[in-house]
């Protein structure tokens, strides 16, 4: 029991197999000692004093019980083994002095059961099992040199037992080798299944969403948290990044990663578009995203050497809530401090830009002249930064009334254009129909305003180079797209493009981005900057997007 004390279950059922393989082999002994009768026309009682058919008949019935037995039986296994073993030498023993002995060449059938017992049972057992085969030979040979028969008899059985205790050694040093291999691969097959279960226990359960594709970008498997994060929840398909149009920007990261391995993350935004000019939008994703998701992405190649796949990882952690978290703190830090400073600079900023209208009425030089207009531009500048800090407090209440977006939209564009003495099909403002939304009219033109001032610093300036259209898809919110042709903003700067005083121009106060969003929160709504592509899936361009309140 030495070697099976401290077996694993499968350890165990290791060793009832190949006690079935034992089982099975003692049958084909059985049968082909049947077939030596048959065709060896030694006839049914063999040569000798014992009843050589009725043997074999029995061993064969023998083996076939102890096959079913240890298929259906599974205890007590050397209890099993023992009795199978002694049956084998038992039988071979009557053949082997039926047969005449050493000289029957029977003695080659002892390596069977010999061996079985040095795989299966302990050294000292096997060891036992061949001495007591050899002591057996010697004797029988012993009494064959009594009845005058060959003294080689004895040398012959000798040279047996040697090889038996020779095989016996080597079969159970190697059987031994083996039984230690099996049992370290089972811990650490353990050992590995117990590490896999936690891996998907924590990367199920992780909040950032992890991917893993191919070389081409092809999904091949991600947690929970990723689908989530992505509207992929049910989606068991495999899918490529490159052909959704909602994982366009991730694509794009994705591609210039693998040129420039530098660029391990960025920022992107995910939403299943409904723009008519994009195809690849697939019925699967309607309705699953209503809002954008910003998203941080960082990628990561597996180390696949010497394998035939290449695998990368993609992380995603949702920046959206820390956004407005960092945002809201950097509010907190200054508010009171920004709000109390307004109020006590507008009065002498009142008077500094008094001051300086009244020397500009006096007959001054060039340089006087300019130093003046440099005072009231800043003074300018500032009053219009205290304007800004002032309306950071002022919320509104959610309007109840229903704005039709055409007559609105038309209204603001013709007045825009007059106010920059635009050409009319420079500004292009799509056909709104019917729609109609919950805004404050006041707060939806000075955030149009804003966004189409930024627009028109930046486009091109050729006809419809600047775009306004209404989005509309059945169960979703209206969107209002305000795009142009300009270059687009970096992803770097996307990420702060909506923090309080984060600006890229000297000029402005980077506070006109955050009021316009801060407006549309207390009207319901959400604004947004979001990159869309081509067909092709290469060329990105930006727009800024309104997202309406859903209608009541």
């Amino acid at each position: 029991m030495a070697r099976l004390q401290g077996r694993t279950v499968e350890s165990r059922e290791t060793f009832w197999r190949s006690l079935q393989t034992l089982n099975a082999t003692r049958i084909v002994i059985a049968v082909v000692l049947l077939a030596y009768l048959v065709v060896g026309g030694t006839g049914w009682h063999g040569n000798g004093q014992f009843a050589y058919g009725e043997i074999c008949v029995a061993y064969l019935l023998l083996s076939a019980g102890f096959a079913l037995l240890t298929v259906y039986w599974r205890h007590r296994f050397l209890l099993q083994l023992l009795t199978q073993l002694a049956v084998d030498v038992a039988v071979i023993s009557l053949l082997y002095m039926d047969a005449g002995g050493v000289r029957s060449g029977l003695a080659i059938l002892y390596l069977f059961p010999l061996a079985g017992s040095a795989i299966l049972a302990p050294l000292l057992l096997a060891l036992f099992s061949a001495a007591l085969v050899t002591l057996f030979m010697l004797a029988e040979s012993t009494y064959q040199v009594l009845l005058m028969e060959s003294e080689r008899n004895v040398l012959q059985a000798g040279l047996y037992g040697a090889s038996f205790f020779a095989v016996v050694l080597l079969v159970s040093r190697l059987a031994a080798r083996l039984i230690g291999q099996e049992t370290l691969a089972a811990q650490r097959g353990n050992a590995l299944a117990i590490q896999q279960a936690i891996n998907r226990l924590v990367i199920a359960d992780m909040g950032d969403g992890i991917l893993v594709v191919d070389g081409e970008g092809l999904v091949l498997t991600g947690n929970p948290a990723a689908r989530q994060m992505l509207g992929l929840a049910g989606e068991e398909r495999p899918l490529r990044l490159a052909d959704a149009a909602s994982l366009q920007a991730i694509a794009a990261a994705f591609a210039d990663w693998r040129r420039e391995p530098a660029l391990s993350s960025a920022f992107v935004t995910v939403k299943p578009y409904h723009d008519a000019a994009l195809q690849g939008v697939t019925a699967a994703w309607s309705g699953r995203r209503d809002l954008p998701t910003h998203l941080k992405v960082r990628f990561a190649t597996v180390d696949t050497a010497g394998l035939a796949a290449e695998r990368s990882v993609i992380f995603l952690q949702d920046v959206t809530a820390i956004e407005n978290q960092a945002q809201q703190l950097k509010l907190a830090s200054m508010g009171r401090l920004t709000a109390s400073i307004a109020h006590e600079v507008r009065n002498p900023l009142s008077a500094i830009g008094h001051a300086t209208a009244l020397l500009a009425e006096d007959a001054l030089d060039a340089v006087q002249t300019r130093l003046l207009k440099i005072i009231a531009d800043n003074v300018a500048r500032v009053n219009r930064m205290v304007e800004d800090i002032l309306q950071l407090s002022r919320k509104v209440q959610a309007q109840d009334g229903a704005l039709a977006l055409a007559p609105f939209l038309a209204e603001l564009k013709g007045e825009f254009d007059a106010t920059h003495a635009l050409a009319g099909e420079l500004v292009r403002l799509a056909d709104c129909a019917a729609a109609a939304v919950r805004f404050d009219p006041l707060h939806l033109r000075e955030i149009l305003l804003n966004l189409l001032n930024n627009a028109l610093r930046y486009a091109s300036g050729a006809p419809a180079s600047i775009e306004l259209f209404v989005v509309a898809a059945p169960g979703r919110r209206l969107e209002l797209h305000v795009r142009d042709d300009g270059p687009g903003i970096s992803p770097e700067v996307r990420a702060h493009l909506f923090e309080p005083f984060y600006t890229t121009s000297s000029k402005g106060t980077g506070l006109g981005l955050y009021l316009a969003r801060e407006l549309c929160l207390n009207n319901g709504a959400l604004l947004d900057y979001e990159y869309h592509f081509d067909a092709a899936g290469e060329h990105a361009s930006g727009r800024f997007v309104i997202t309406f309140a859903a209608p009541v």
